[in-house]
């Protein structure tokens, strides 16, 4: 029996410490290029076969409901939450979700740039829009940000979590209220998009022009991004110049007409 013993615990931590280093490599495979040979290792250990979400939303209510609805799916698990799109890029480097489910109005950086930075940094991750919002303006900035899916969120469940598997197959998914939206704007076509937001100003003024929005001061402004009090003025007048902007208060109005913040800021 003793002989047993001294023969099975070294094979047990043997067994313990490969499955350490294989979660670790697929890790490491999810931040790469080599998605594919993750799968295959996946299905070929049966380990660690469920896709990685990243929630991002500002209301917490939102996040704790979505993550125990996820938690009963057998093939996907929830890694980490974000309250913002600063949280999120942050914790899609610590985490290597497969998939986003994004917000759009959220504070300090909204989920337009949010998507556009991370998809820059990182192409294997995907994003599902899931938004208040299904006018024209805002479903065309997040398809251009690089959504592989949007969906309004008064949808059921079940079409998110059907919507999340179809975009980890590398398809694309669009709620039918979007696809109206699509089609609305394709046929009436909508005015050209040389007046958006997103084309006058750069990503760094869009950023300064959020925050400004959300009433934070110059020091507070310079601190958020790691830039000097002098460059933030310089941005902010520049912004003013771009817009034909005058004041605080009219940029305010200005971000929450184009949808940079929610009027609730």
């Amino acid at each position: 029996m003793v002989c047993i013993f001294v023969l099975i615990k070294p094979l047990w931590f043997l067994m313990r410490q490969f499955s350490f280093y294989l979660e670790k490599l697929i890790l490491f495979l999810n931040q790469t290029m080599f998605r594919n040979i993750k799968i295959v290792l996946t299905i070929l250990f049966g380990k660690i076969m469920n896709i990685r979400i990243l929630l991002a939303d500002d209301h917490q209510l939102i996040r704790d409901g979505l993550s125990s609805l996820i938690a009963g799916e057998k093939d996907m698990e929830v890694v980490a939450e974000a309250e913002n799109g600063r949280d999120a890029i942050f914790l899609v480097k610590q985490h290597a979700p497969d998939i986003i489910v994004m917000d759009i109005d959220m504070p300090d950086l909204n989920g337009i740039d949010a998507t556009k930075m991370i998809r820059k940094e990182n192409q294997n991750v995907k994003v599902i829009a899931l938004s208040v919002h299904s006018t024209s303006r805002y479903v065309k900035e997040m398809l251009k940000a690089g959504v592989s899916g949007y969906l309004v969120k008064h949808c059921a469940y079940e079409e998110l979590a059907n919507a999340i598997r179809l975009v980890m197959a590398n398809k694309s998914y669009l709620s039918s209220q979007i696809i109206g939206t699509v089609m609305d704007d394709y046929v009436t076509n909508f005015p050209s998009d040389k007046k958006s937001i997103f084309l006058i100003l750069s990503s760094r003024e869009r950023e300064v022009l959020q925050l400004v929005a959300e009433g934070l001061k110059s020091e507070q402004i310079a601190s958020r991004l790691f830039i000097s009090g002098k460059t933030v003025s310089s941005h902010r007048r520049q912004i003013m110049k771009k817009l034909s902007l005058n004041s605080v208060a009219e940029l305010t109005r200005y971000a929450i007409s184009e949808g940079l913040i929610a009027q609730e800021y």
